[in-house]
């Protein structure tokens, strides 16, 4: 299985039921749609620059009823970029996204923004051992370092399978 569990991900975050959630690069929309699930009096932010992604999380959160869930053109890398207030959020999800951005540490102040003090980060990357041929890897001791230099402390790892690592961070 090449892919991680959100479902199994993102009860590492002990989210309650009526939590923020903000997912950066929300893709397809595997992780906003399970957070919709797990937090049914919150609110769940999907952030993505591909509006055909954000088309696509829409009409599956019809599908399943979860009027929770909210989609957002956005760009996770510039200040203000995922048109979310300062401060609200409880939980960001970033799951194959940390190789992706071009601006790591703008991606990661974007993140500390939008986070609650105390807020919670949950960073899913592809490790090392995964077999994709991805030369922009960020390497799970480089992501934790990223991060620690920015204001937010190492909470734990997660287990997010074979082929990725995980991490909740929090800010401090």
């Amino acid at each position: 299985k090449m892919f991680s569990d959100p479902v199994k991900n993102l009860k590492t975050l002990g989210l309650r039921e009526g939590d923020i959630v903000a997912d950066l690069g929300a893709g397809t929309g595997f992780y906003a749609l399970a957070a919709g699930h797990a937090v049914p009096r919150g609110k769940v932010y999907a952030v993505d620059i591909q509006k055909d992604f954000l088309a696509t999380i829409k009409n599956k959160a019809k599908e399943a009823h979860l009027s929770n869930v909210e989609c957002f053109w956005g760009n996770v890398e510039k200040n203000c970029g995922t048109k979310i207030k300062n401060n609200i959020v409880d939980a960001v999800i970033a799951s194959n996204i940390l190789f992706q951005v071009e601006d790591k540490s703008q991606f990661i102040e974007e993140t500390k923004r939008i986070l609650k003090p105390g807020g919670q980060v949950l960073l899913i990357d592809w490790s090392d051992s995964s077999s994709i041929g991805l030369t922009a890897k960020v390497p799970k001791s480089k992501a934790r370092e990223m991060f620690e230099a920015r204001g937010f402390m190492w909470k734990r790892d997660i287990d997010a399978g074979a082929h990725h690592y995980g991490m909740i961070l929090v800010k401090l």
